[in-house]
C-alpha cells in the first residue's frame, strides 16, 4: 500500500477512495475506473473503494444488505470485490486499494477485532473524544495493528452538512502534533470541507493544507471532498494531498438521471392508469408519457440500476481525470 502511494507521488497522482454501500456502485466503481485505465493507458490503475461500517452519520455496510446487519453487508462487499476482481473479471488488472471509512472506535468495536488483512487501510475514527484522549487511542491502535495495514488518523472531525454551527479548521500545530505522537500514515484534518453538503457550498483551503504538509510531510486525506467545486480541488497534488474520499457526489448526481428517466417514461413505467393520475395531481408534466403501453422492460430493478450505474461511471470518471491527468 505505502509503495503504491509512493509511486503514486512519483507520478503526481492523489488517489481516489470512493465509498459504496451496494453491488450497484460497486461495480460502477470499478467500471469507470478500468475505463479510465484503457483510455489512458494505465492498465493496473490504483484506485480505492471502501466503505463505514457503523458510522453513525452513514452506516454502510449494514446498508449493503436488506438484512440490516453488518456482519453480513461487510461479507458481501467483500465478496463482490472477489468476484468482480478475480482473473476472469474485465476489472482483474485494477490495483484495487479496499479501505475502511470512519471505523468508530467504541461502535466498531466487535470488527476491530476481525482479521483486517483482507483491508489495505483504515481510517481509525476517534475525533469525537478530546483530543488528548483522540491521540491516546489513535496512538494505541497504530501500535497494535500498524503491521497489518496502513492508518489513516481523523485530528479532527469532518462535520455534516445539516449540524448547526461550523468546525474549526485545523491548525498546523495541532496536525503535527497529532501525527508525532500517533505515528498515523495518513492523516484526515478539518480542510473547510463538510459531509453530505452540496456542491460549491463551501471552500477548500489549500493554503492551510499546505501549510501542514509543510510540517509533518505529504499525508494529507481530503474527507468531504463532494462539498466543493472540480476547480477548488483540481491541484490537490501541490498541496500535499494524497488521498481523496468521495461518496456524496455519486449518489446525488445520479438520482436526478433516474427521476427524469422515470418521468419521460411515466407510461412505460407504470402504466397509462397511474401515469395519468400522476399528471392529474400536478406530479407530472406535459411533456411526460401517459400514453404509451406498460412495458416490461421499465418495470426492473435492472432498469433503475442501470441508468444509476452508467451516471455513477460517468461521475466516478470525472474525478479520475482531475487527479490521473
Amino acid at each position: 500500500m505505502l509503495d503504491v502511494y509512493a509511486e503514486a507521488a512519483e507520478r503526481q497522482w492523489v488517489i481516489p477512495t470512493i465509498n459504496t454501500e451496494c453491488q450497484t456502485s460497486t461495480e460502477a466503481i470499478l467500471a469507470a475506473s478500468a475505463e479510465f485505465a484503457a483510455e489512458h493507458g494505465i492498465p493496473d490503475l490504483p484506485v480505492g473503494i471502501g466503505l463505514t461500517n457503523l458510522y453513525f452519520h452513514r452506516p454502510q455496510a449494514p446498508l449493503y444488505t436488506h438484512t440490516g446487519l453488518w456482519q453480513i453487508g461487510m461479507r458481501m462487499f467483500l465478496n463482490d470485490l472477489d468476484i468482480l476482481t478475480g482473473p476472469d473479471s474485465p476489472f482483474h488488472r485494477l490495483r484495487v486499494l479496499v479501505n475502511l471509512d470512519h471505523i468508530q472506535w467504541d461502535a466498531d468495536r466487535e470488527l476491530l477485532e476481525w482479521d483486517l488483512r483482507r483491508f489495505s487501510s483504515i481510517m481509525y475514527d476517534a475525533s469525537l473524544l478530546p483530543f488528548e484522549e483522540n491521540i491516546r487511542m489513535t496512538a494505541r491502535f497504530r501500535e497494535e495493528r500498524g503491521e497489518e495495514l496502513v492508518i489513516e488518523g481523523a485530528c479532527d472531525e469532518i462535520r455534516e452538512a445539516s449540524e448547526e454551527g461550523s468546525g474549526d479548521l485545523t491548525t498546523p500545530e495541532m496536525a503535527e502534533r497529532y501525527v508525532r505522537e500517533t505515528g498515523v500514515d495518513i492523516i484526515v484534518a478539518n480542510l473547510g470541507t463538510e459531509h453530505r453538503a452540496s456542491a460549491a457550498d463551501l471552500t477548500y483551503h489549500g493554503d492551510l493544507a499546505r501549510e501542514i504538509t509543510r510540517r509533518v510531510g505529504r499525508r494529507l486525506c481530503l474527507h468531504g471532498t463532494s462539498s466543493v467545486p472540480h476547480d477548488q480541488v483540481r491541484r490537490l497534488f501541490h498541496d500535499g494531498v494524497v488521498k481523496v474520499n468521495i461518496w456524496t457526489a455519486i449518489e446525488r448526481d445520479s438520482s436526478p438521471a433516474l427521476l427524469e428517466d422515470m418521468a419521460r417514461n411515466a407510461a412505460r413505467v407504470a402504466g397509462t392508469a397511474h401515469a395519468a393520475r400522476l399528471q392529474e395531481e400536478g406530479l407530472l408534466g406535459p411533456a411526460a408519457d401517459t400514453s404509451s403501453p406498460a412495458d416490461l422492460r421499465f418495470f426492473t430493478t435492472a432498469y433503475r440500476q442501470g441508468i444509476v450505474f452508467r451516471e455513477m461511471k460517468r461521475i466516478v470518471k470525472e474525478f479520475l481525470e482531475l487527479w490521473y491527468c
